[in-house]
């Protein structure tokens, strides 16, 4: 159970963490304006814009991939294949924050593909 709560924990860092880029573009396009930082991230473009949407995504993400762990853990139907599929889940978020600031979008993807089916596959763990 301390390797899917060590998932979950990085999880829910993802969406803080990936504020990073989004940060980094909003300085380099004329300083960041916490004033009014969401409309000057929907005036970012390329990286920026990507970014953005990465950001967003992690926290869309976050929400399935929390609920199959509550769930498993609500059921007692934590084993091995849970484990296992929290650990790629992860990985998969990453590889996906990574791949949408490159802008490699078959592989984004199929990254973001693998960490639904991951979800999935956790929540049905619980019948």
């Amino acid at each position: 159970m301390t390797t899917l709560l060590i998932c979950m924990f990085i999880a829910m860092l993802l969406p803080y963490l990936t504020k990073g880029p989004v940060a980094w573009a909003m300085a380099k396009a004329g300083g960041y304006d916490n004033a009014h930082p969401r409309a000057q991230q929907a005036k970012l473009t390329g990286f920026g814009a990507r970014a953005v949407a990465g950001h967003q995504n992690a926290f869309e993400s976050l929400l399935i991939f929390g609920s199959s762990v509550v769930a498993v853990i609500a059921t007692d139907s934590v084993n091995e294949t849970v484990v296992t599929l929290a650990i790629i889940h992860v990985v998969a978020r990453i590889a996906y924050q990574i791949l949408y600031l490159i802008d490699k979008g078959t592989l984004r993807s199929l990254a973001w593909f693998v960490a639904v089916f991951c979800s999935f596959g956790i929540f049905f763990q619980a019948f």
